[in-house]
């Protein structure tokens, strides 16, 4: 009977454990759109020139939010497409895990860490242009966290080399994920 007794509590104890985690869960859409202004350390220096392509640098600063910058940059310089990969320092990020199921983004915080790896595309949805971003990053234990990026408060740098395309690229809704997907045979 004891036995018994002491399955049910354990039972009962990971239940209760298993709903507080999942009260604790944070989650996104993924067509939330994007609040500029948040990178005023951004610095930008174009690179090169070839025909309508440029390579730039975009060299954030302590305190900057690069998926913010990313942003503002896309619309400043009237990106039509473009690619990226980055490296840095990270005093805080958030990455995204999409829940097939809720058809959002589980949001991950990520402590203090350095950028492993920072790759992106940007293409225009509903007429705004989005920076889409996949990272990983290394946390003082050596632990790699990443997924999309939702939000990375700059080190004392975080430098991205961004090459823009004179071909524009364009996203639609995808109902099925209720995500804006990259249709290259869309015209607008």
């Amino acid at each position: 009977m004891t036995e018994k007794i002491n399955f049910i509590v354990m039972v009962a104890l990971l239940a209760g454990f298993t709903y507080h985690a999942n009260a604790q869960e944070q989650y996104l859409s993924a067509v939330k759109p994007v609040e500029i202004g948040k990178a005023p350390g951004m610095k930008v220096k174009l690179l090169s020139t070839l025909g309508e392509t440029k390579t730039y640098m975009l060299v954030f600063t302590k305190g900057d939010e690069v998926v913010s910058g990313l942003t503002e940059f896309a619309q400043k310089y009237k990106v039509k497409s473009a690619h990226y990969t980055g490296i840095g320092d990270v005093l805080a990020a958030k990455a995204g895990w999409f829940n097939y199921t809720r058809k959002q983004f589980k949001i991950i915080d990520i402590d203090t860490s350095e950028i492993a790896s920072l790759i992106g595309d940007v293409a225009s949805f509903n007429g705004k242009l989005i920076a889409h971003t996949h990272f990983s990053t290394a946390t003082r234990d050596g632990l790699v966290h990443g997924g999309h990026l939702i939000q990375m408060i700059s080190g004392p740098t975080i430098e991205i080399i961004i090459t823009t395309e004179p071909t524009a690229l364009y996203k639609k809704l995808d109902e099925e994920f209720n995500a804006g997907l990259i249709d290259p045979e869309l015209k607008k």
